[in-house]
């Protein structure tokens, strides 16, 4: 087969639809009916006008499609259902999954069907295709697009406001104000973010704010000099209003690669991501308009690590962050918009595993308490550097995320938890994966399918719970699923039907008059 052909058919094939379904506000309507049956001196019914939104709310989950939203709302289904119930009650939908308008949207960029965020949110932000890992160029890396948000700011006067629960300067959340040929300039991304004007910031900390080779000024510094207020605790983020103009804020509880906790990790009292559409809608809110753009990022980073429980923690997050929006369209029903999407499906989630035939065991999903990103901070890290023994181990694990061995004094026979000897056996070689020393050569391709590039400890931990749940993974990469796009709100049935990412851009464009 010749991929290079198939690939440019498909991508002709594509073009043609979006250019057929790019105008297109509703379904395709029922056939008209026989002229016979229609009076000559009827008039037509005049189309009803499409509402122009003045406050746009665009929330992407990285890596969420189908699968993810789907195990969290089965996941809330199976915790709220009586256990003594032998009859499944289903899943408990997450709020936006109630939105009266569901569309799709294909991902493929212009690298490959398994697209990266650069590119996706490339689509969204501007209505082009790129290649992987670039933000807001084309494919030459010779033109720069304008995003949405640059349009509306510059020719409606809004006001912008960027959310993440990862970096700020990550790729989704720079593919609405930076132009960069690579999504790894992290620096150049951060003084674009600084350049844009735009009033709200909010999420995980800058990555490499003094370069790549540490010799800039550090970004923060650039930001404050630029009339912006740099806000990194938590006490200064509740005080902010309005009135305090343009504002960065950092989460004060950072966690991996600087960006926020995961849900499952996250302490009472520190903020969640719908602390931040909050206090956001509250800063931006004015007669002019705004946009916000929120970004749940941490799907992403838990599916390419295969962690279910933490994917369903932080999606069901992010449904909770939507609720704001949803709060705030209750009080302005005609002139707000919200979306709901994806940029793309990350680790071929599935719900269903082979070992557990047609049965999923969801609830065995509460047993875990952190995420796998503090199991190895918090545990793993000390095992190595005491060389603690398998037993010890293994008491954590249990703890932790309710795994246990068949002589363990909570062990019975109806236990879903209990390991097989094979699960343990699987547990015990990847302990001494994770115990040997580090080495610097690349991993076997039967290293590289049992682990990743995570810490073999941990990610056949997650396996494991996984699989006993009922839930598998098939990839620690993105795949190429198109992903939903739910809306509510002024304009919502523009976003009907299925269609490339690249449209939801120009709906948007289109329903909010810019150019």
């Amino acid at each position: 087969m010749n991929f290079k052909r198939s690939l440019a058919a498909f991508l002709a094939a594509a073009a043609a639809m979006t250019a057929f379904a790019g105008c297109s506000s509703t379904a395709p309507s029922a056939a008209p009916a026989p002229a016979s049956s229609v009076s000559a001196s009827t008039p037509a019914a005049a189309p009803e006008k499409i509402k122009t939104p003045k406050y746009v709310f665009l929330f992407i989950g990285d890596g969420m499609s189908y699968p993810q939203f789907q195990a969290a709302s089965d996941y809330l289904g199976a915790v709220a259902q009586d256990p003594s119930d032998e009859i499944l009650k289903g899943g408990k939908t997450l709020s936006f999954m109630n939105f009266p308008v569901a569309g799709s949207a294909a991902t493929f960029d212009s690298t490959s069907f398994c697209p990266d965020s650069a590119s996706t949110a490339t689509s969204i932000s501007t209505g082009h295709k790129t290649h992987s890992g670039t933000i807001n160029m084309n494919e030459s890396k010779t033109q720069s697009y304008e995003t949405i948000a640059e349009k509306l700011k510059k020719q409606l006067g809004f006001k912008i406001g960027i959310v993440s629960s990862v970096n700020l300067n990550h790729a989704t959340p720079a593919a609405f104000y930076a132009h960069q040929a690579s999504r790894n300039s992290y620096y150049e991304i951060s003084e674009e973010l600084v350049d844009s004007g735009f009033e709200y910031f909010a999420g995980g900390g800058l990555k490499q704010t003094t370069g790549a080779d540490k010799d800039k000024t550090d970004s923060y510094e650039v930001a404050a000099a630029a009339g912006y207020k740099v806000i990194k605790t938590q006490a200064e983020a509740e005080a902010l209003t309005s009135a305090d103009g343009k504002a960065i804020i950092i989460g004060e509880t950072l966690a991996d690669s600087d960006s926020l906790s995961y849900d499952n990790d996250r302490a009472d009292a520190e903020w969640s991501l719908r602390d931040y559409v909050k206090k956001g809608i509250e800063v931006l809110d004015n007669d002019a308009g705004f946009f916000m753009m929120v970004e749940g990022g941490k799907i992403d980073w838990a599916c390419h690590a295969n962690d279910a429980g933490s994917t369903i923690a932080d999606t069901i997050a992010m449904a909770d962050a939507v609720d704001e929006a949803i709060a705030f369209y209750n009080q302005h029903p005609d002139e707000t918009l919200i979306l709901v999407t994806g940029d793309h499906e990350t680790g071929g989630l599935t719900i269903g595993y082979a070992g557990t035939d047609y049965d999923t065991f969801l609830t065995n999903l509460t047993n875990q308490k952190v995420s796998y990103a503090k199991f190895d901070a918090d545990y793993v890290a000390g095992y190595k550097e005491n060389s603690t023994p398998f037993a010890d181990v293994l008491v954590d694990v249990k703890e932790c995320f309710g795994l246990m061995t068949k002589d363990d004094s909570d062990a019975t026979e109806e236990s879903k938890l209990v390991l097989t000897d094979y699960e343990l056996g699987l547990l015990e070689a990847a302990y001494a994966a994770t115990m040997a020393p580090d080495s610097e050569e690349d991993p076997t391709q039967a290293e590289y399918v049992l682990y990743g590039s995570y810490e073999p400890l941990t990610v056949t931990i997650t396996h494991l719970l996984n699989n006993k749940s009922g839930i598998n993974f098939a990839s620690y990469a993105h795949t190429g699923l198109p992903v939903a796009v739910f809306a509510q709100g002024a304009g919502q049935e523009l976003f009907e039907g299925y269609y490339d990412n690249t449209q939801i851009y120009h709906k948007m464009a289109e329903l909010l008059n810019v150019q």
